[in-house]
């Protein structure tokens, strides 16, 4: 059954899709948490929504994890139909690997409404857990969000061997289980072997672990760890230790229009 094939009823509420964060329940949003509270339906994605943003909510929880598209869209479609509260809980922050659009698309379809709640992205967890400033002055003012080409591929122009040559900082999703060729295609995209590299395990959850090295040295630390997913690989010489770089934002005399 596709969307066409559902009744055209109208619901008082969108569906909304929900930014959960990267893990600790208290980096859910003020709009978040209370949505979620105030939801009668919740389709959450699975092992990578902490459980704990669940507790106490009136909703109907129903794990994503062994459900395809089709399934989960039945699930939002019929809340909706009924005039509930429905919320689809992604992780981090929904615009980034998110898998949203075919859903927006299927909604859109159906002609149900929908809106989209930014949640906090594990990018900037890690930076946060590396206390890193992705930015710095002089360095980079680049930031590139991307993965390795796996299961999913990437275009040839955005490769791991082409984006390199930007030096830019980089935060590398889904692709810790392929460390060893992030390592290689950096190198031979540009990035010097002693680029400092930090690798962070399920940042901002009580079992976050932070594995830092270089590109030389980054795989085989990772080999010898118990890291296989859910990670973050932050690369480029803003991690560098030894950056004394100031910003002129809070200069003497720099203007304060700005500040």
């Amino acid at each position: 059954m596709g969307p066409n094939s559902m009744p055209p009823e109208a619901a008082v509420y969108p569906v909304v899709f929900l930014g959960a964060g990267p893990g600790d329940p208290e980096l859910i949003t003020l709009k978040g948490r209370r949505l979620l509270d105030a939801a009668d339906v919740v389709v959450y994605a699975g092992s990578l929504v902490n459980a704990a943003l669940l507790d106490g909510i009136k909703a109907a929880c129903h794990d994503s994890a062994p459900l395809d598209l089709e399934a989960i869209m039945r699930l939002l479609a019929e809340g909706h139909r009924q005039g509930l509260r429905v919320v689809r809980l992604h992780t981090g922050d929904p615009a980034i690997y998110g898998a949203i659009r075919e859903q927006m698309q299927w909604l859109d379809h159906a002609g149900i409404p929908y809106e989209v709640v930014p949640g906090v992205s594990s990018a900037f967890a890690a930076a946060a857990a590396l206390k890193k400033e992705l930015t710095v002055p002089e360095v980079t003012q680049t930031v590139i969000f991307t993965r390795q080409a796996g299961r999913t591929p990437v275009p040839e122009r955005e490769s791991l061997h082409h984006l390199a040559a930007a030096q830019a900082t980089m935060c590398i999703f889904l692709s810790v289980s392929m460390i060893t060729a992030v390592v290689d295609d950096l190198l031979a995209g540009g990035y010097p072997a002693a680029t400092p590299v930090a690798v962070v395990e399920r940042a901002s959850w009580p079992d976050q672990q932070i594995v830092r090295g270089c590109l030389a040295d980054i795989a085989g630390k990772i080999r010898d760890s118990r890291i296989r997913k859910t990670a973050m690989i932050v690369v480029g010489p803003a991690l560098a230790e030894d950056s004394r770089i100031v910003s002129k934002l809070y200069d003497a005399g720099f203007s304060h229009e700005y500040r």
